[in-house]
């Protein structure tokens, strides 16, 4: 079989220093090789046991980086038949099969793999037995390719599948294929690791079945650029800042009257939001529509948007909606709805665990129906869920949106898309593209804090009399709208 159209670029690791004779590498070898044979460019990142190797590596991955401010070039003359070999480390190494407990994986491993991986644009990562601790792990923990997994051994490891199984099994969630060398590699891994896993055994067509594999990932990627013609007339366009998530009274977690959030907006700057009540839509048509009346000003374009709980698969946000959908449907139902009104398919906080969120293995079936991901929320906890929504958006070329998600007024804005002004989905899908996302400094403890005070810790009395002082303010009357 000649090389696929198009080429790519693959980094295959290995867990065990390149100079140990074992079937994982020379499996390693033999395929990286065939794959460079045909076309692919082909890196082999595996840890060493000579420092010498280590520090030409070292060395070259500097001097990539200096010539092009990334590492890209290590790629040159990788595609001829002999991929190229990076040692990320000195490591002692543990034999396959080995009962011994492995140590932690040298951080100066772990720090190369990161910045390799996070400089050298790669279309695949594949890593061959990824347990922790190893570069295999610490490969997936970092790429920001799309991943494929090869398991080889058929030999029971205590500490991945006993005591450390849960932990293992978060990481193996971002393999995006995953094969066994052998069907009893694949029973004993569909058993601690339930997933497909595809058999690829070891032999002369190896190389064809992965690149059957790779062909098929890389075609669920969204388009790189999108409509060319359409973003040369959008460059034309002045640049506004927006906030893609947002909440009203009319959620019933939030105590923001319309009127407040919109005044908010305009302090902030705002020249577009979308309001994103959940499973409610009242909130978003009556800002649209308070912010379209005369004399309103500076202008705030209002995207009437819905956060929508679906049935056990986490939440989904559509947005350009014209109709409340309502809650409990499957995720593809409710995507289903947000095509039928014509909106946008707009995923939130999408590894947040704290948050109903759809599973990767939920995102992996939907991935063709995504248009935008919410990259960057200030309300999630811990920062490495914003950086996993990052990794996957880029892995499958996602445009990628953020929001304040604020319950508060005090939150609005403090995460904004700088990017081209917009008038309907198909301009703001082209425009999000080429945007750029601004982070401010804010406390998630405070606005957690303000969002307690104002709802659960407040009376539904106090509630309203505080909407009506809020809106005094304002100088708007106490009228209608929100949750009472």
């Amino acid at each position: 079989m000649g090389a696929v159209s198009p080429r790519f670029a693959i980094a295959h690791v290995t867990p065990y220093p390149w100079e140990a004779e074992n079937e994982v590498n020379a499996h390693v070898a033999r395929v990286a090789g065939e794959l460079s044979a045909r076309g692919h460019r082909v890196l082999i990142l595996a840890p060493s046991r000579s420092q010498e190797r280590v520090r030409a590596s070292r060395k070259a991955l500097r001097a990539a980086r200096s010539r092009t401010g990334d590492a890209s070039s290590l790629l040159e003359g990788s595609d001829a038949g002999t991929p190229t070999v990076i040692a990320v480390g000195e490591v002692l190494d543990v034999a396959p099969g080995a009962r011994r407990r492995p140590g932690a994986l040298p951080i100066d491993v772990a720090r190369t793999v990161e910045e390799l991986l996070s400089t050298v644009e790669l279309d695949f990562v594949h890593v061959h037995e990824p347990f922790a601790p190893s570069t295999s792990n610490a490969a997936l923990r970092h790429s920001r390719a799309l991943n494929v997994g090869s398991f080889h051994s058929s030999s029971e490891r205590l500490l991945s599948t006993l005591v450390a199984r849960r932990f293992v099994e978060s990481f193996f969630g971002r393999l995006d294929a995953r094969t066994a060398s052998l069907p009893a590699t694949a029973e004993l891994m569909e058993h601690y690791f339930p997933g497909e896993y595809q058999l690829v055994p070891d032999g002369q067509s190896t190389a064809d079945q992965l690149e059957q594999i790779y062909s098929s990932l890389a075609a669920r990627r969204h388009p790189r650029e999108g409509d060319s013609a359409l973003q040369a007339r959008l460059a034309e366009r002045p640049l506004i800042d927006v906030d893609l998530h947002m909440h009203t009274d009319h959620s019933h977690d939030c105590a923001t009257p319309v009127e407040v959030l919109l005044a908010s907006a305009r302090e902030q700057g705002l020249g577009a939001i979308a309001v994103t009540d959940h499973n409610e839509i009242s909130g978003a048509l009556e800002a649209a529509a308070q912010a379209q009346r005369p004399g309103a000003h500076p202008p705030v374009k209002v995207i009437v948007a819905e956060e929508v709980k679906t049935a056990g698969q986490g939440e989904v946000i559509g947005l350009f909606l014209k109709e409340k959908i309502p809650r409990g449907l499957s995720l593809e139902e409710t995507i289903a709805e947000i095509r039928r009104q014509g909106g946008l398919v707009y995923v939130p906080h999408p590894f947040d665990r704290m948050h109903s969120v759809p599973d990767y293995e939920h995102l992996l079936k939907i991935i063709d129906e995504v248009d935008a991901i919410e990259i960057f929320n200030p309300r999630v906890a811990i920062s490495a869920f914003n950086d996993e929504a990052v990794r996957f958006a880029a892995k499958y070329r996602i445009p990628a949106g953020a929001g304040s998600d604020s319950h508060v007024a005090q939150g609005l804005g403090s995460v904004r898309i700088r990017m081209r002004d917009f008038d309907g989905p198909t301009e703001f899908l082209q425009s999000l593209r080429d945007a750029e996302i601004i982070t401010r400094p804010s406390s998630l403890l405070y606005v957690q804090a303000l969002k307690f005070l104002q709802t659960r810790a407040t009376p539904p009395s106090a509630r309203r009399a505080s909407k009506a002082r809020r809106l005094k303010r304002l100088g708007r009357p106490h009228g209608s709208g929100g949750r009472r």
